[in-house]
């Protein structure tokens, strides 16, 4: 006699009680995890000199973050992420201008906006090929771009959005104005950027995270067996569109300024270079790669102002052509490693 056929309503459970110890395993905090998250507060304390370069990093990362989930996790290539960057940037500005100086009402506004507008953009990329995709958010970085630039009266035009003034930073801990040294701005970047990172963990860790990364892998097989894949991709979408805008609202409110300058498609490639550095699909790959990238920019701008982009590329070029691990370790370089 053959065996009863088990219902597939009694199988799921079963399959998820299953796999329910691999997640924990997976979701385990490490110690180097915890170093990195507390070598944050570590550095507003211990490199007050440095704060503006702190903070160019942090927001860096965070773009890079909002990045990863789309590309790295998900596999939506793209190059226009500097949409959501820079319509969270001008929201923040423009909020501060004419509404309220309020950093944390226009930082609201921004990631509303941006996420909205990632949900509504994210219907364009489920069909087509990666090539189709890449020319669809480049075609929606562009129009943003000359939108801002063709309405003037409200973005400033060329010129940019001017007189922005933004307001103190009401914490738990008191009131902080934000000063020329750049402190403050870099304790709110980094509180910022610690609560984006442990909501990224939270979200890569668990299933929903699990199953990106399958489609990411073979979209036809994880649909196969039972995976909504059109629904994850806007949800990876319109999250990654969201935490963008942290970073372009983040850029706008510790500057004072919004420019034409954050549609450019050159935020787009500066992002996809830094994940590159620090590597796709890894959780810490954009905040380690915006260090490695905005150290490098630093230091070699500083030492041959006009030819910064040549070191950089090579620096680029030796990095694929080793590989990131082999990089970090030369003795692996020999032949049998």
């Amino acid at each position: 006699m053959t065996a009863p056929a088990t219902p597939a309503s009694s199988a799921a459970p079963a399959t998820s009680a299953a796999a329910a110890p691999a997640l924990a395993r997976d979701a385990r905090w490490r110690g180097w995890e915890l170093a990195t998250l507390a070598a944050l507060p570590i550095a507003w304390l211990a490199l007050p000199q440095q704060a503006l370069l702190l903070n160019e990093i942090a927001i860096l990362a965070l773009f890079a973050l909002s990045l990863d989930l789309v590309l790295g996790y998900a596999g939506i290539v793209s190059l226009g992420h500097a949409a959501f960057f820079g319509l969270g940037a001008y929201t923040a500005a423009l909020v501060a201008k004419h509404l309220t100086p309020d950093p944390w009402l226009g930082m609201a506004a921004a990631v509303a906006l941006s996420a909205l507008l990632g949900f509504l953009t994210s219907f364009l990329i489920l069909r087509g090929s990666d090539l189709t995709r890449l020319m669809v958010t480049l075609g929606v970085a562009l129009v943003l771009y000359e939108l801002a630039n063709q309405m003037d009266w409200l973005t400033g035009g060329a010129d940019g959005l001017q007189g922005v003034t933004i307001g103190a930073l009401w914490t738990p801990f008191g009131r902080f104005e934000f000063d020329l040294a750049g402190r403050v701005a870099f304790g709110y970047a980094a509180f910022l950027l610690l609560a984006c990172l442990l909501f990224m963990r939270r979200i890569v860790h668990s299933p929903f995270g699990f199953s990106l990364q399958a489609l990411r892998d073979n979209a036809l097989r994880a649909e196969s067996i039972g995976v909504f894949v059109q629904a994850r991709l806007v949800a990876a979408y319109t999250i990654g569109a969201a935490i963008a805008g942290v970073a372009g609202a983040l850029l706008a409110q510790t500057s004072g300024f919004a420019s034409l300058d954050v549609f450019d498609f050159h935020r787009s490639a500066e992002v996809l270079l830094v994940l590159v550095i620090g590597g796709t699909g890894y959780l810490y790959g954009g905040l380690y790669g915006a260090i490695a990238f905005k150290l490098l920019h630093d230091l070699v701008s500083a030492w041959t102002p006009q030819y910064w982009n040549f070191w950089l590329g090579a620096f680029l070029v030796v990095l694929v052509l080793v590989g990131r691990d082999r990089l970090v370790r030369p003795w692996t370089w020999r032949p049998g490693r």
